[in-house]
Parts: structure tokens; sequence; C-alpha cells
């Protein structure tokens, strides 16, 4: 992060805009004096100080929550225990957040705690300081070599931006590379052979085409980071292509997604759990609930609770090692192919499928859906000229892994391979065990990240006359989680969602809206063959979006009829 950015959160300066520029104005005079002839990076200061007034604009807008939110579900930033117990969080998500306060800290940094999310008019006119109190408070608000050498113990991690989350530090390529992977490598893995099954060996044509596609679009997501100060995630690019319109246009998609992730991990529990114990049940008076809906409902009480921690760092330990777990499932699957011989008894392959191909097609789609977690990555990156080799190492391993899956699932089980793999496996194995109950344990460890992006952007509307009780916060949380479970109960159909999804919302995310947020943007320095380019893309995205998606519900109206 820019030095102006750091310096601002710890002397806690003014949040609107007007304030901004009244100590800008005090600063440049007092750079001016024997003070800027202490400091190396007074030049560098000045440089950036147009770039630090620029950002407010876009993350002065819901949802201000976005970035670090994402940033934590996707392990961008590396957890620390205090990251959701830092008092200055509450700010976004009422004091529900607030009772974890318990560190050191200065008296400017306690009184801005019970500042609301969105400053009422009352605030900002006791914020604007008189010319006595600028005179008087001068040494504090501008940089003094003593003062900067007594705030440089604070680590970096412990820092927080405008909005009151830790500032995300700057990843190395080999950290880049593993969020990157972290994100794609998700429960879309467990469908790669049920994807073959739908649209038959030359469909794997599509995922390879798609992961070119998505590559060339996190490139444009690049240009439009670049093209102007002050944008660092996909809605600040939605804005500047499309006004506040398309900020919360694209909030909305990437909110939905994630939504549909978490009704994806109940599905997934439900379907593996049952699996395992193919005879739980419970009886209720008259209430039967069988095995899938027993689970599913057990699911979301275990993973309920955790929606409600105040410290969601401890989950965030646990969840980086997706790239871990995916691995290991991918090798419990090759174990019982290679070496306990389970399947390859099957021999109706099939080369093309028509009719399962846009089941397919949505599919391998979503194998890309954490494509939006890109523009993070790269707003957190120490040498940002490595970002298209991180893009390209990240689609090359994930890509690899979910055709690796594929084929090896296929070749064993072939036209009988289920929506996710697991189920096939003999439940008798110990590799098959530990597959499944891994498949199992990350969801939960991820469903409370997953959500409380969503969660945070909702309590960020909270009006701040009510930001005083917690439980708000928590009604919010409750309710989104068995919003997922009503709607996983409702269509449990882990393949089609996933088609549905894949379809719809990863097309809109990964292909369309990077494009056409680029052209707008661009506009006229366009060169023809980026034009054509994207017009390609757009035309793939929305032919996807006609096909798949309709293909999709009308499977999943077919099934619930």
């Amino acid at each position: 992060m820019k030095n102006s950015v750091s310096d601002k959160n710890l002397f806690i300066e003014s949040e609107d805009e007007e304030d901004e520029v009244d100590e800008c104005d005090v600063e440049g005079g007092a750079k001016e004096g024997p003070a800027s002839d202490g400091s190396d990076s007074s030049s560098d200061e000045s440089d950036d100080a147009p770039r630090g007034s620029r950002p407010s604009s876009y993350t002065n807008q819901w949802p201000q929550s976005y970035r670090q939110s994402i940033d934590m579900y996707s392990g961008v930033t590396p957890p620390t225990i205090s990251f959701l117990g830092t008092p200055s969080l509450s700010r976004l998500s009422s004091s529900f957040l607030t009772s974890s306060f318990g560190g050191k800290h200065t008296p400017d940094i306690i009184n801005s705690l019970f500042k609301p999310l969105l400053p009422t008019t009352s605030d900002n006119q006791q914020q604007q300081p008189t010319p006595e109190e600028i005179k008087s408070s001068q040494s504090i608000l501008i940089p003094t070599p003593s003062r900067k050498s007594s705030l440089g113990v604070i680590p970096e991690d412990k820092r927080v931006d405008d909005h009151g989350l830790p500032l995300s530090r700057q990843s190395t390529f080999a950290q880049a590379v593993l969020n990157g992977v972290n994100v794609l490598c998700g429960v879309g893995l467990l469908s790669a052979p049920y994807a073959i099954k739908q649209g038959g060996w030359l469909g794997l044509i599509i995922l390879f085409v798609f992961g070119i596609l998505a590559f060339y679009t996190g490139l444009l997501l690049r240009k439009c980071l670049d093209s102007e100060p002050g944008l660092e995630t996909y809605p600040d690019i939605g804005q500047a292509a499309f006004g506040t319109v398309g900020r919360i246009a694209i909030s909305i998609a990437l909110y939905m997604e994630l939504y549909a992730c978490c009704v994806e991990y109940i599905i997934l529990e439900s379907d593996n759990l049952s699996s395992l114990f193919p005879n739980a049940h419970l009886s209720i008076g008259g209430l039967y609930l069988n095995s899938h809906v027993f689970f599913a409902i057990l699911t979301t009480f275990i993973v309920l609770p955790t929606t409600w921690f105040r410290d969601l760092s401890v989950l965030s330990y646990i969840s980086a090692g997706g790239v871990i777990a995916s691995i290991l499932v991918v090798i419990c699957l090759f174990w019982a192919g290679l070496i306990d011989h389970v399947g390859f008894e099957s021999k109706n392959d099939s080369i093309l499928s028509l009719s399962g191909m846009p089941i397919a097609i949505g599919l391998y789609g979503y194998a890309y859906s954490g494509h939006a977690v890109f523009p993070n990555i790269y707003s957190s990156l120490k040498n940002k000229e490595q970002f298209p080799s991180i893009l390209i190492t990240s689609f090359i391993l994930s890509t690899s892994l979910f055709a690796g899956a594929g084929v090896l699932g296929y070749m064993m089980f072939g036209e009988t391979s289920e929506s996710q793999f697991t189920l096939n496996l003999p439940t008798k194995l110990v590799v098959s065990k530990i597959a499944v109950w891994t498949t199992v344990v990350n969801p939960i460890t991820k469903y409370a990240l997953t959500l409380m992006p969503m969660a945070l952007s909702f309590e960020e509307l909270i009006p701040s006359n009510q930001q005083k009780s917690h439980l708000y916060a928590i009604a919010i949380r409750s309710a989104l989680t068995i919003s997922t479970l009503l709607v996983a109960l409702s269509v449990p159909f882990f393949g089609l969602v996933m088609s549905l999804v894949g379809s719809l919302l990863t097309m809109l995310v990964a292909f369309i809206l990077p494009c056409a947020c680029f052209l707008s943007i661009v506009r006229g320095k366009i060169t023809w063959l980026q034009g054509s380019l994207c017009a390609l893309i757009i035309a793939v995205g929305v032919a996807t979006v006609g096909v798949g998606t309709s293909s999709s519900l009308a499977r999943i109206i077919q099934n619930l009829s």
C-alpha cells in the first residue's frame, strides 16, 4: 500500500473528502518547512497525494467492506489473531464486533470506534477542525520523523484502512499463486467426471477454451485497475465503467455467486454424509426426516455458530488449506483407481453427447467461478509486473487438476459417474473415507468465510442509531444461513445447481462483465484486435448464459416434478 494510505490510517484523518482536502493543504504547508528536511519520503508522499485522495470516491460507496472481506475469504490477507477482533471493524458490522475490542490503542482510535458507518451531516460538521485546533494538533496531523519512528513498531498486518478493516499485506508470487489456486479449485473439482459424462470426451475442449478466455479477461481486469488511480476491486471497476449502478450490479452478482456456493456446501454435506450413514434418520412425532434432510439440517446447525464468530482468523488458517484438501481428494481418487483397481469396468464411454453438452458447459464454467478474486490479488501484489505469470500459473495448475480428476474419474466410473466422484468411491476403502471426510470438513471451515462478504454488506445498511445492538448482525447472518438451507432442500441437485451457477453467474462475472467494463473504461483507445476479442468473448458468454441456464433450469424442474 502507498505510504499516504498508511499514514492516513495511522493518524486517523477525517474520512469525508472535504476534510481530506483541508488536511492536504495543511500538510502541503508543513512540507515546505523544516519538517520536510528530515524525511526521506517527503517527495514520495507528495507524489502519492493525488492517488491517496482518489480511492475515497470509490471505497466510500456500498459495499465498503468488499475488498477486505474478499481478501479474508480468498486468503489474500494473511490471517491474524485480531482480524475480526479489531475494534474499527465494528464500524462496518455494528457493535456485534465492537465487543471484541481489547487491545491497546491511541485515544483517537478509541474515539473513532463510535463513528457510524455512513457519516451523518452532524458528524461531518463535528469533524471540521477550527483554525486553532489545526494549529494545536499540527504535530499530530503532520507525520514528523520522531512520530514516524514511534509508530513504526506497529506491525503492518495490524494497520487498518479508512473503513476499519486491516490493510492487505502485499503478497509474493508464491502467495498469490496459492491464493489463486485456492479459489479456483473448490467444490467444482468433484464434478469433473460428471461434466465429461454429460458432454463426452470432446467436451473437455470447452474447459481449456474457457481457461484461455478467463486468462485473457483477467488481463483486461488488470488494465481496468491500471486505468485510473484508486481502483482496487471488481466493484471499483464497475463504478469506473458504469457509475454507481455498475458498482451495485457487479457487487450483487458477486454476492449471489458466493451465496450459491454456500448452498452447494449444504447439498455437498448432505450427499456425502448420507453416503457414509445411509440409514440415519430422525422421527419427531409424525415428522420423518430421511438421511439427506437430516444431515442438511445438522450441517446448518454446525455452521450457524461459526457465522457469529467475532474472529474468523482460526477458520481462515484452516480454509487456507483448501489447495491441500483438493489435492488430497484427487490423490485418493488416483489411489482408488490405480492401486485399489476400483472401476474401469464400464465401456460405455461417450465421445460427444450433444444432449448433455449445455449442462457440461455450465460445469466447466463453474471451474473458473473464483475469477472475481483476481483484482484483489493484483491489488495486493508486491510486484504487479508478475500478475500475468501468476494468472497463467494459477489457471494451468487448477485446470490440470480439474482435467486430471475428470479424466481418471470418468475412466473409472464411466456413465455411472455421480455429480460428486466421492459418491462413486466404495465406502469400505480407507482412501474413500479419507476423501469423503476431507470433502465434508473442508466446506464447514469455508462456509462462514464465504458468507461473510454478503453478511457484512447487509450490515453496512444497518441504521447508525441501531448499531449499538449486536442482535441485528446475528439476525442477518442467521437469516442468510437458514435461507441457504431452505434453498438446498428445495433444489438438492448438486450438479444441476452448479451448472446453473456456472452458466449464469460465472459467465457474467468472468467473461461478459470484464469485457464490458474494459470497453467502457478504455473506449476509443482500444485496438481492433482487442475490440474483436472482447466482442467474441461477450458473444460466447451470452450464448452460454442462454443455452446453459435454460437447460439447467429445465432439468431442475424436470427432477422436481
